[in-house]
């Protein structure tokens, strides 16, 4: 039985799907913004806000747990720690949205665009990389 067992499998491996979402995380924190399919967005979207909650705290414990979370890719974690998570110090959750697109052309799997909700200035992208 499945009971209680929420985990998005994605057609993949434990550990290549903790990459694949370590990655698209680490994507979404130094370009703002990320263009993928659904589903792929709303299993990253739980990651994000969990890194964002441990950002927060801003201690060196959460720098550490983040870092191997993310696969130690050190820029990430700078900009998580130094910009996103400070925008976001008023906010109790919510860090992230899922925009919604179209069909794609060649599986029809769908799109979608995962950003966060509030940055610093309210700066935003243009276009946001694809990922898939």
């Amino acid at each position: 039985m499945r009971h209680r067992k929420r985990t998005a499998k994605l057609g993949r491996t434990s550990t290549h799907r903790n990459a694949m979402l370590a990655n698209l995380v680490c994507s979404l924190i130094i370009h703002k913004r990320v263009t993928t399919t659904l589903a792929k967005a709303k299993a990253a979207r739980s990651v994000a806000e969990k890194m964002v909650t441990l950002g927060k705290s801003g201690t060196i414990h959460d720098r550490r747990l983040v870092s191997a979370r993310l696969l130690q890719q050190e820029d990430a974690v700078k900009i998580l720690f130094n910009e996103i998570a400070p925008a976001q110090k008023t906010r109790n959750g919510g860090y992230t949205r899922i925009v919604k697109l179209h069909p794609r052309q060649g599986d029809a799997a769908e799109v979608a665009i995962l950003e966060w909700v509030e940055l610093a200035g309210g700066e935003t992208t243009a276009e946001a990389p694809k990922v898939e």
